[in-house]
This record gives structure tokens, sequence and C-alpha cells, in this order.
């Protein structure tokens, strides 16, 4: 029981930090229409910036700076911001498909980096050794899980809750004007580059606070971590939770997040040892099927934008 217990707070751990990669995702697409396919390259910025700041040295690559976590967590954010409005400003007069692409090749781009700058990610091997809250305690699982998943619980709850204020503030307004009628927004004196900027830096650092989040969770870091499997996750995820909600990011997350490990639970018990590579593809699957029903039952997911005067 106790043991089932610690799992559980491990579990809702990461599906909060999926959440929060999710969250960001909602600002950028969900309120501003934003279409950000690279979401696995700012996560992983924030991871690696947060990871490189807070770990000891290392005699194979850039460290010891051991600053505290919060101030790696709050260096992943600027971090991560920069990179995500210089993509955008380079990148925002494109639309639709165009933008995908551009963003997918940035994605590749980071992932490429951290694989081969061995002298500053650690190349394929990674980040080890990375400072984790709680540290004195993680000879008791359970005890350490939960604590840890107040940490991220709170986090998370901070980033939601600004979220929410921001969607109604009249910044968040002008960026659903933007989406919703540009040449209106446009014509009564508000720049749509500059706002789209804002919001894709904004949403870009919400991503890489996910990955600091998670890099200190974990205590280890890798570029095979920042696939572009973690961007269909976080976008089924919003689909699923409803787009244009923060409630429905949330809860899409722990939705997807819950089948996503029932689906590697169920093949890891039915489908014999040597097929179980093969069979992993069978949680993309799940995740596949199981938006097609959602999206057919409620097209707007979960929760569907709130409509605000």
């Amino acid at each position: 029981m106790i043991d089932l217990m610690g799992y559980g707070a491990f579990f809702l751990s990461t599906a909060l930090i999926f959440g929060l990669i999710t969250l960001g995702l909602n600002l950028q697409w969900g309120l501003t229409g934003l279409f950000n396919v690279g979401i696995s390259g700012f996560v992983a910025i924030g991871a690696y910036t947060s990871a490189i700041l807070t770990s000891p040295d290392a005699v194979d690559r850039v460290g010891g700076f051991d600053m505290p976590i919060a101030l790696g967590w709050l260096a992943a954010m600027v971090v991560t911001a920069l990179a995500a409005a210089l993509t955008g400003f380079a990148t925002l007069r494109l639309k639709a498909d165009y933008l995908a692409i551009t963003t997918f090749g940035v994605a590749v781009v980071v992932q490429l980096v951290a694989l081969n700058a061995q002298g500053l990610t650690g190349g394929p091997f990674g980040v080890a050794f990375i400072p984790r809250p709680f540290a004195g305690v993680q000879d008791q699982a359970v005890l350490f899980n939960f604590l840890n998943l107040g940490v991220i619980a709170a986090v998370t709850l901070a980033v939601y809750l600004a979220l929410e204020h921001v969607s109604r503030s009249p910044w968040g307004r002008v960026l659903r004007a933007l989406r919703e009628d540009e040449r209106a927004a446009i014509s009564l004196g508000k720049s749509a580059r500059s706002y789209r900027i804002q919001a894709f830096a904004a949403g870009g650092a919400v991503m890489g606070l996910a990955g600091a989040v998670q890099a200190h969770f974990i205590g280890f870091i890798a570029p095979n971590s920042y696939l572009p499997t973690l961007t269909f996750q976080v976008w089924a995820m919003l689909m699923v939770g409803g787009s244009g909600s923060n409630r429905g990011a949330l809860l899409g997350a722990v939705v997807v997040w819950s089948i996503w490990v029932g689906a590697g639970a169920f093949s890891a018990a039915v489908i014999p040892g040597d097929w179980q590579a093969r069979a992993a593809s069978l949680q993309i699957v799940a995740i596949g099927v199981m938006l097609c029903l959602i999206l057919l039952w409620r097209p707007q997911g979960f929760f569907s934008a709130r409509r605000r005067g």
C-alpha cells in the first residue's frame, strides 16, 4: 500500500510537469493561435540551463556553478524565453504549416546540439548528479515523492493562477483578438508581430520552467529525453483537455499521461519480452485512438475556451 502511494505521488508529479508544458502551449496556441511543434526543444533548453548552473563540477563538461535550485529554475525561464523570442522574431511572419515546420527545425537543432556539444551538455551521456529537492530523504521513497509532489503542485498552481490572470488581462484580450480577427485588432493600432513574440516567449518560459522542474525531479537528463514524441504527447494533452482552457490543459495532461502509462503497463504484461521494443509503439497508437474518440465525442475537448467580455 505504501509503495502504491509512493508511485501515485510519482505519477502525479510527472503528470503535473506535463501539465506545465501544456499550459505553455495553451498560451501560445489556445490563446494566440501560434502553431508550435518545437515544444521538445524549448523544454530541453530549460532543463539543460538549470542542470548546468546547479550541478556540481564535472571534468568533461561545463558545470560546477552549484547555484540554488530556485535560481536555476529562474535562469531556465529567462534563457528559454529569450530563445523563444528569437525564434518568434525570425519566424512569426510565417503562418500555419510554415511556422510548424520552422519550429520543428528549431527542436531538431536543439537536440543535435545537446547530442554533440559534449563539452556543454555532456553529449549522449547527458547531465547527471543534478541536485534534487529534499535529497536528504531520497532514501525514503514515499516521503521523497510526496515532498516533491508538493513542490511541483505549488509551482503548477502558481503558473496556472498567473496564466488565468493573464488571459483576463488587457494583454490577454489582445492576444485573443489577434487570433480571432487579426485585421480588426491591427486596425485598432495593435502590433500583431510584437504581441505574438511576447506570447511565444512567455509560453516558452513556462516550457523551460517545466523542463527545469523535471530535470531536478529525476536528477538526470539526456538528449533522448527530448524527442518529437514529447511534442506529440503535449499536443494530445491540449486537444483532449480543450484548447484555450488552462483547466483543460491540466486535466488533459493527467488523462493522456494515464493512458500512456496504462498502455505501457498493459504491453509489458501481455507481450513477450523479445517483442517489447516494437510494442512500445502501442502507446502512441493508444493515444491516437483515444484522441480520435474524444474528439468525436467532444470536438472542443473536455473544457472549451470560455468567452469573456
